[in-house]
């Protein structure tokens, strides 16, 4: 299982590394010595595979020190070097989405066409495998045929969901979600949440009242808020993540497509600039192919 989970993950970053890894390998390869114009080479190929340039330029920074520590001499073996860097970077987290206590409301937040409904769905259905008792809220009511979508996951996920009609109070459903859940003793309630960035304020407003309904109705529930960031948008998706956190504190990011890009490197931009962890990696089209985030692995499949 746990050999086809990394097959799975190393060829959803097929792409990624295509435009990183083994351009970084050509360039080694070639360099005679380790000099200026070999950093500048690779900062260079950091920067177009979306690492954004603050990133890149402290990457290679801490590149540098480690090849004077380690007295390299050999250019190959800087790629060593790099690859410790970027373990460094997104190392130390807790991945994966499974609440340490029960019961637990996940507030799922992100731009509409990001992969946010698709996500939840594929949420549901991991955390119910694991053994958890799963329930979902349809509190995008403004997003037309939102409610439906997130009800067809429903059913694929085999979880129960709570609606209202388009266009109702996203409080609303998600105090009755929270009624229901008690009753039926969930473990986990998703809410779905509008995703209009351009109008902060409105969104910001909504996210407090449902957060106000939350705390007061399921004060005893642990509460997360993911961000769902579209992998494909590159730095565009760590704007997003900036605007996001600047509305409410977020707990963990889910990064979708990342088989579809060569700009998974954004995962480390996110990681180093906003120190908010990665929880969840989607690397395909299927229901299963939503995973926990393990910075080993993704190095390793880079590399």
């Amino acid at each position: 299982m746990l050999g086809n989970l990394f097959k799975k993950l190393k060829d959803g970053l097929s792409k990624t590394k295509d435009n990183f890894t083994d351009r970084v390998t050509d360039v080694l390869n070639l360099a005679v010595k380790i000099d200026d114009e070999l950093y500048e080479e690779l900062e260079e190929i950091l920067i177009t595979a979306d690492i954004g340039v603050d990133t890149s330029l402290d990457i290679i920074e801490r590149v540098k020190q480690k090849v004077k520590e380690k007295r390299i001499k050999d250019p190959l073996e800087v790629k060593n070097c790099l690859r410790e860097v970027l373990e460094e970077i997104l190392e130390g987290e807790q991945s994966g989405i499974a609440p340490k206590t029960t019961p637990s409301v996940l507030l799922v937040i992100g731009v509409n066409g990001a992969g946010k409904t698709t996500s939840i769905g594929k949420m549901s259905f991991k955390l119910k495998n694991d053994g958890y008792k799963v329930m979902m809220a349809a509190a995008d009511t403004f997003r037309a045929a939102a409610i439906e979508q997130l009800e067809v996951w429903s059913n694929r996920a085999g979880v129960d969901i709570i609606r209202h009609q388009e266009g109702s109070d996203p409080g609303a459903v998600v105090f009755d979600a929270i009624q229901a859940s008690k009753a039926r003793k969930a473990d986990i309630l998703i809410c779905d949440t509008a995703g209009r960035l351009h109008n902060k304020k409105n969104l910001m407003n909504e996210l407090e009242k449902i957060n106000r309904i939350i705390d007061r109705e399921h004060d005893e529930a642990k509460k997360q808020t993911l961000l769902v960031l579209d992998a494909t948008t590159g730095q565009n998706a760590l704007q997003q993540a900036k605007q996001f956190s600047e509305v409410c504190p977020i707990d963990g990011i889910i990064l979708t497509k990342l088989d579809g890009t060569a700009k998974g490197g954004v995962i480390i931009s996110i990681k180093h600039q906003l120190n908010i962890p990665v929880k969840l990696i989607g690397v395909g089209e299927g229901i299963d192919d939503l995973q926990d985030f393990n910075a080993k692995d993704f190095v390793e499949a880079l590399f």
